[in-house]
């Protein structure tokens, strides 16, 4: 129910916050002045108790879930009414309600049924708040048992894992590491990955490993709480709690009881003896906690598991490793199931049942567990084992004999761990994407913000994605230059329970033809196969058989509910986002009866009619409109769209559009390929008075009837651009183009530091655009300083880009095939102090040396050559250097003029997909050598039939926790998954409701 009053908490301070704006705004609605307070106040009161039910984690009743429901209702309800009654919010002044007459009797109609609503929660003892003050909190109710996914995880892939860690820990460091001097100094293994990938399995059986008790003479077990108190009385506990462990039997002769005494037994025994203590289910506030009392020269060991990415590199600094975890392949998978499941073997029937479950489990280790369970005893069919699939998340309700608890458990607590009701309803809303294509970063995060899911602009969107990804619940799926992924997905078991709970609180729905479709709030429609909707392979189907009558009943009663309060608003339906896959005109045959419709996204639809796009111009609320392939054109009604936003143009066939869309009051944000036509008269005054909103521009092409490059300079607000130049040196619109580039960089210097963006693509008659010179006053213009965060160039340059030179604070830079030799391409770049990424596309850059003070910032070099012939770099130079890329698919073996080993705080190396086995299996073993263990990456190359050349590369399969499967014929993946443990140490004791310990031996 937790997702229910997160979904409901959304949406209350949704309408608040327009009620707010009610209250400052609209002071001459003298009459409505005491209903709208009261809404206002009542909305912000029922908000905050459902935070306390969230926060203290109770189980609701049933009258107090149909009331949470009515609730939920009475906000859909309200917010309706004033998205149809009120103008855009987003705008100053003063502006006129629509209809004030009717705005009125509806606010007080809903000011009633408000009221009623409460007197009913009085009446029934539906109080939020005393249920969730009364309830039995328990603040981990995952880790009650014994450490962790002990028997939950396969066995399959544990030795290289587990060797791989134990070496580590025994040795102290790795092949590059100083010998004694190195296992002389403490040293941090983090484990980290998803919820139910294996973590604590694999610690423990590192833990056990008959190698490591023979090295370590001093061991200790803890398992912390999953929400762990941060007084003093805590701080003792887990320390009293590691103190036992190291110190085994002799712990029952004299422990310390006061936190000093504690912290100075514990520090002694880490110097004189060489132990190993494991933290399971480390916090950063733990760490923090605990981390001064570790000293720094020790023998003795730490080995953490957590699931936030930056936790465990926070441990393993600075000179600790850190192990993440990988989903199964389906070759492990089905490896597994041949000997849980079917030991006898598969007919093709059950083959195909396999395969079914192997998808269905996405590689989760304890999904695929949990499932094998619940199939031993039965008579096995490729039918049951297609439903039982299916139907997962609704036998995770049922969980008849329990199969299922340890699962349902972890899935809740990865959800129920995210901080701020914001974040979670973020990670709900991922779930509208079909699991199997990844979504891009730029359209998450717009539609999160379209939809007011988020109290902010685009940076903070990208850190809200970039927790979700810290905390391996989103994992990154392409990489970008900058390190950050361009496109992402939810784990596919996380994807499916995250759908299923919030369809369940009518949240999204994927079927239109639904009893109760004007209560959802979004819908998503994929009628790719055979033209009816579908569940996108995600268990959402009917329940089977399991559910009991009280079920039965309270669904029933759920649904009147929701029909009884959807008042006048179910005869319009009320989704907030529609995105459809396939045809538009077999899934909505009317967008019009969308009327409060924010986010449309369509990119995915292969036909829309004439008839489909005029209605599109009637959604005036819309905030974010994605078209696909079958658009050749938009009519000057667009300019209807008052509120629009964002605007996703690149997968249509337009090349034009008018210039009523490009001054919308709201629009920020627009993508495509387009053409601006030359304007005049009111239209280039409205430019020229700096009236447009657009802050990313992406992109333009310029040729000589464009008319971008006179009203670029007035364009106040642009952040980001990309262009396409397309003309001569000849032009008129040359000069002007590469005045109006200069102007925009130098802009930036007088704006606040972000991020600033521009990306050139140069024919080959523009070769000079940067350098183009107006007489001698432009000489020097050109050499003002600038700034850009981020600068790609692609064509050929007749020299140096000495614009290059002059910006201040550049971070990323792309040069494209730009024909210059080493020397010139280097010439004035290696002074760039603050680059951070660098990407060079060349035929070959063999004659490029990078020498020690170049690039003394740079973190992230991708080189991307034809023929296997890259650049020397000196060592001891890059020295912050993190990711490596050699892309280039006739590289075999090493490079002898880069070294991994010169590069210590290098973390991953990433190679052509296409290389040979021998030559990736020398790459493997050669970071295998480097102290940090770095990852090698396979890199595929993406083919653009409409450029000669290209140097993009995207990931050659999925990517699992930052770590990129491998081709299927290297084989090389080192696989984390563990098997049940041996017992060979006592099991773990519940301490203090805090933490659990085990001794050594």
């Amino acid at each position: 129910m937790e997702v229910a009053v997160a979904v409901v908490s959304a949406v209350t301070k949704s309408v608040v916050s327009k009620l707010t704006v009610m209250e400052k705004r609209y002071k001459e609605l003298k009459d409505l002045e005491g209903d709208i307070g009261f809404l206002h106040r009542e909305l912000a009161m029922i908000c905050g108790s459902m935070e306390v039910q969230i926060s203290h984690k109770g189980q609701p009743s049933a009258v107090e879930i149909l009331s949470m429901d009515e609730f939920r209702a009475l906000a859909h309800n309200i917010e309706d009414c004033l998205d149809r009654f009120l103008p855009c919010a987003a705008c100053e002044g003063e502006l006129q309600i629509r209809d004030p007459r009717k705005f009125c009797h509806e606010i007080a109609r809903l000011k009633r049924e408000l009221d009623a609503a409460h007197e009913r929660k009085v009446r029934y003892n539906a109080d939020f708040c005393s249920a969730a003050a009364e309830s039995n909190l328990d603040d981990n109710p995952v880790d009650q048992e014994n450490p962790g996914a002990y028997g939950a995880s396969p066995a399959v892939g544990i030795e290289e894992a587990k060797q791989e860690l134990c070496k580590s820990l025994v040795d102290g460091g790795g092949g590059g590491g100083s010998g004694q001097a190195s296992r002389r100094k403490l040293k941090v293994v983090s484990v980290v990955g998803f919820g139910g990938s294996g973590k604590t399995a694999l610690a423990w059986e590192v833990y056990n490993c008959p190698q490591v008790a023979e090295q370590f003479s001093r061991r200790a077990w803890v398992t912390l709480a999953s929400k762990h108190k941060h007084d003093v009385a805590a701080k003792e506990a887990l320390l009293k709690a590691i103190l036992e462990g190291l110190l085994g039997d002799e712990a029952r002769e004299s422990v310390p009881l006061k936190l000093r005494q504690l912290q100075q037994h514990v520090s002694l025994l880490l110097r004189t003896k060489r132990c190993l203590i494991v933290l399971d289910n480390i916090k950063m506030e733990i760490w923090d906690t605990i981390k001064p009392i570790f000293p720094n020269e020790t023998e003795s060991r730490i080995l953490v598991t957590t699931t936030v990415n930056s936790v465990a590199n926070a441990c393993s600094l600075p000179d600790g490793y850190v192990h993440s975890m990988r989903s199964l392949t389906p070759e492990q998978s089905k490896d597994y199931l041949d000997k849980k499941v079917f030991v006898n073997g598969c007919s093709p029937d059950l083959d195909k049942g396999s395969t079914a479950i192997v998808n269905g489990c996405d590689g989760h280790p304890l999904a695929l567990v949990s499932v094998a369970k619940a199939l031993q005893g039965h008579k096995l069919t490729g039918d049951l084992c297609e439903k039982m699939i299916h139907n997962l998340c609704f036998r995770m309700d049922e969980n008849e004999n329990g199969h299922f608890t340890k699962l349902a458990q972890v899935l809740m607590n990865n959800y129920s761990s995210l901080p701020g009701n914001s974040l979670k309803t973020c990670l709900l809303y991922s779930s509208a994407f079909p699991n199997d294509r990844p979504v891009s970063r730029k359209t998450l995060t717009s539609r999160w913000l379209a939809e007011g899911y988020i109290d902010g602009d685009q940076e903070i969107a990208n850190k809200k994605l970039d927790e979700l990804i810290d905390r391996n619940i989103i994992r990154p799926v392409d990489p970008s230059n900058n390190g950050k992924a361009k496109t992402c997905e939810p784990h596919g078991i996380m994807h499916q329970f995250m759908l299923h709970k919030s369809m369940a609180s009518n949240f999204i729905d994927t079927s239109f033809g639904a009893k109760n479709r004007s209560n959802f709030r979004h819908l998503i429609i994929d009628n790719r196969t055979n033209g009816t909707t579908g569940n996108m392979g995600h268990g959402t189907g009917p329940a089977g058989r399991g559910r009991d009558r009280q079920h039965n009943i309270f669904s029933s009663l759920k649904e009147k509910v929701d029909n009884l309060f959807s008042g006048s608003a179910s005869k319009q339906l009320r989704p907030r986002s529609l995105t459809v896959f396939g045809s538009v005109e077999e899934a909505v045959p009317d967008l019009t009866s969308f009327e409060l419709l924010r986010v449309l996204d369509l990119k995915e639809c292969s036909v829309l009619s004439e008839e489909h796009l005029g209605q599109i111009y009637k959604l005036l609320h819309l905030k974010y409109l994605t078209l696909g392939c079958s658009v050749s054109n938009v009519s000057v009604e667009m300019e209807r769209l008052h509120c629009l936003e964002t605007l996703d143009l690149r997968k249509t066939k337009i090349e034009t559009l008018p210039m009523e869309v490009i001054t919308l009051p709201h629009l920020a944000h627009l993508y495509g390929k387009i053409k601006l036509k030359k304007i005049s008269g009111k239209k280039l005054t409205g430019f020229l008075q700096g009236k447009t909103n657009l802050q990313t521009l992406a992109g333009v092409v310029v040729d000589s009837n464009s008319g971008f490059p006179e009203v670029m300079v007035h364009m106040k607000k642009l952040t980001k651009v990309k262009i396409w130049c397309e003309i001569p040196s000849t032009d008129s619109n040359y000069a002007v183009l590469s005045k109006a580039i200069h102007k925009f960089a130098q802009a930036g210097m007088a704006t606040a530091v972000g991020a600033r963006s521009l990306s050139l693509h140069l024919n080959d008659f523009s070769k000079g655009l940067l350098h183009h010179h107006q007489g001698d006053n432009t000489i020097a213009a050109s050499r003002k300083h600038g700034y850009l965060s981020s600068l790609k160039l692609r064509g050929s340059l007749n020299q140096s880009p000495q614009f290059v030179m002059y910006l201040r604070g550049l971070k990323e830079l792309c040069l494209t095939y730009t024909n210059l030799k080493g020397a010139e391409l280097l010439a004035g770049l290696g002074n760039l102090k603050l680059l951070v990424c660098l990407k060079l596309v060349e035929v070959d850059l063999a004659d490029l040396d990078i020498k020690i003070g170049d690039f003394p910032s740079l973190q992230r070099l991708c080189l991307v050559v034809e023929k296997p012939r890259f650049p020397i770099i000196e060592h001891g130079a890059l020295p912050r250097l993190v990711s490596l890329q050699l892309l280039c698919k006739d590289l075999v073996g090493l490079c002898d003029d880069i070294k991994v080993e010169w590069f210590e705080a290098l973390e991953e190396v990433a190679l052509d997909s296409m290389l040979n086995q021998q030559t990736i299996q020398l790459w493997e073993n050669e970071v295998r050598k480097h102290p940090k263990r770095p990852r090698v990456i396979l890199l595929k190359k993406v083919v653009d039939p409409t450029k000669t050349m290209s140097g993009k590369y995207v990931a050659s399969r999925k990517v699992y926790n930052n770590c990129y499967t491998d081709t299927p014929q290297t084989r090389l993946q080192r696989s984390c998954q563990v098997t049940a443990p041996r017992v060979q140490s006592p099991a773990p004791r519940f301490l203090f409701d805090q933490v659990e310990v085990c001794s050594g031996p």
